[in-house]
């Protein structure tokens, strides 16, 4: 264990930021403490691994005693940390330079003081490899900046010229800033030459414009500043042109002691939908484009054999390794990689065409996506009688949902199809797959049951509903409404299925985004005023960062799994821009 854990140990998750530009992302805790960042991509290794017991933090923090909130700027990822001192009032503001470079992390700090002279402890250990790789080869220049490496990354420090490297290579200082001033440090990081350093005041600006040009106001939304967080989030998450990632760390666990651990580091096709879908919705026309380009592309490359997940790049996911970390308190493993993608999963390809349906009525899907849609339906015919891993990745079986999903988007993208044979085909197959899947899978008292084998109710068998796989006055729909209302909400929250005979709550917890899929399915029945209930239950499921995990355990309201998790905050989403809809 790194003694960086002595020092700067674990926060409930409820309490952490996320910094992001679309190519990496920091989480930065309460104590000023950044001890989750991945250099110089998404699933590269960590040079901040404290979140997982590893070596490497870089924290800023007041001298004084404190209590700690923050708040994120309006429709950026730009963090302010705010501690009130038994003195004065000291902040730091906190981002990632945007828009990112793929190759360089800029990592902009700013420390204000209010009324009074703040005094802040500085201290930066850049660990890269998961910890491993102690900074190496200081230097200060004659104007104060530092530069050295760490493994394979070069690193450059610029603004605390009083730092002083401790036995270990730890730099660390105590800076005092004036009333009514500021000071800038600036960390950059990156495997080649770091070039010119950025000028602070220059960065900061782009920064903030970007940002306000890329997330739109949403002026029209149910609970307009946290629908304007869940899109910068998803923006966040983004790598320009290309793809998403689920969430921006690793092995968090989602139940204590139970192995649990996954890497959302990559790109998953489904959670890359849902937030292209929900940005159509909002009419946000950079996270619809970046999803429809980055699937067409992986749909044309990959055909019938389309992967569920990918880097950001579009390249293979590597299979899953431990590594040597102690993981975050209740996590039994570290892990990199995931295994998941070596499965099949049906729904992927009607997603895909959902999203592509979507591109397709806001007029902005290209040849390439339409060609897409028919690579798509051809894997559907191909593959639908099959048994595969479904929406949560469990064992092969024939699960309802995979196959509404691929109804809901034949029937949505069906206008997209490069001919009317085509657009005729993608009809007649919605209908074999639809009247085959209600022989197997209607329950007999009249609702979708998770596969053809298990009768119990999903709440993913909503999500392909809502989509259009059959109409709201359909009595299938209204009937699987209920179901999933009466057996799998309580208090508000809704889980994915029963797990087993115990009460709902004792083997996982509520799926924040079922309870937004709950919610829309409910307003889509006619159901305004439960709709609005259940979006905002749920979109009160978070810290003072705004920001939502996959579980939410109800009874001691704590988030549970990877931090921030993409399909959450995609649901959210398209929840506050549809809830209010007539």
């Amino acid at each position: 264990m790194s003694a960086d854990w002595h020092r700067f140990p674990p926060h409930v998750l409820r309490e952490y930021s996320v910094l992001a530009d679309g190519y990496r992302g920091a989480l930065c805790g309460p104590r000023g403490d950044i001890a989750w960042m991945c250099a110089p991509k998404w699933h590269d290794s960590a040079v901040f691994s404290a979140l997982l017991g590893g070596a490497g933090v870089y924290a800023i923090n007041p001298v004084e005693p404190c209590v700690w909130g923050g708040s994120y700027e309006p429709r950026t990822l730009i963090w302010r940390n705010r501690w009130m001192t038994t003195s004065t009032v000291v902040e730091c503001r906190e981002a990632l330079a945007y828009p990112g470079n793929p190759e360089r992390v800029v990592l902009l700090r700013r420390i204000e003081a209010a009324a009074r002279t703040a005094r802040v402890r500085v201290e930066l250990d850049v660990r890269a490899g998961f910890g491993e790789h102690a900074m190496r080869e200081l230097s200060q220049d004659a104007s104060g900046r530092w530069s050295g490496r760490s493994g394979d990354l070069a690193l450059r420090w610029s603004g605390a010229a009083e730092a002083v490297p401790d036995r270990y290579g730890v730099l660390r200082c105590e800076l005092e800033v004036p009333a009514g001033e500021h000071r800038d440090i600036v960390l950059e990081l990156c495997r080649g030459s770091p070039g010119s350093p950025p000028d602070p005041v220059a960065a900061w600006r782009t920064t903030e414009t970007a940002w306000r040009d890329s997330v739109p106001d949403l002026a029209e939304a149910a609970g307009v500043p946290d629908a304007t967080h869940a899109y910068a989030v998803l923006r966040g998450l983004t790598a320009p042109g290309g793809g998403m990632v689920a969430a921006a760390t690793t092995s968090l666990p989602e139940r204590a002691e139970e192995g649990r651990n996954y890497d959302y580091r990559f790109s998953w096709v489904r959670d890359q939908c849902y937030a292209g879908i929900a940005a159509a919705a909002a009419g946000g026309a950079p996270v619809l484009d970046d999803a429809t380009a980055f699937l067409t592309a992986r749909v044309l490359e990959d055909a019938d054999a389309l992967r569920p997940a990918y880097t950001i790049d579009g390249g293979p996911v590597p299979d899953e390794r431990r590594l040597d970390l102690p993981g975050y308190p209740g996590g039994q493993t570290v892990v990199s990689g995931n295994r998941a993608t070596r499965q099949f999963q049906l729904d992927s390809y009607g997603e895909v065409l959902q999203l592509l349906a979507a591109a397709e009525q806001h007029e902005r899907l290209d040849a390439d996506g339409r060609r897409a849609v028919r690579v798509a339906t051809d894997a559907i015919g191909k593959h639908w009688r099959e048994p595969e891993a479904g929406v949560w990745e469990l064992d092969e079986r024939w699960w309802t949902h995979s196959r509404l999903a691929c109804v809901a988007g034949l029937r949505g993208a069906c206008r997209a199809a490069p001919s009317a044979r085509d657009s005729r085909d993608m009809l007649e197959l919605a209908d074999a797959i639809m009247a085959e899947t209600a022989r197997r899978c209607l329950h007999r008292r009249g609702h979708w049951q998770r596969s053809a084998d298990l009768s119990e109710p999903d709440a993913a068998l909503l999500l392909p509903l809502i989509r259009g796989a059959l109409p709201a006055d359909d009595p299938r729909t209204g009937d699987t409404v209920d179901a999933v209302r009466a057996t799998l909400a309580r208090d508000g929250y809704v889980y994915r299925f029963p797990q087993s005979p115990d009460p709902l709550g004792t083997d996982e917890g509520a799926f924040l985004m079922c309870g937004f899929v709950l919610a829309l399915a409910e307003r889509r029945q006619g159901h305004r005023a439960w709709a609005l209930r259940r979006f905002e239950r749920n979109r009160a499921a978070c810290g003072p960062p705004g920001l939502f995990s996959e579980e939410y355990d109800v009874r001691q309201r704590q988030l549970r799994g990877n931090l921030p998790q993409a399909f959450v905050h995609a649901l959210m989403l398209e929840c506050a821009v549809g809830v209010l809809q007539e």
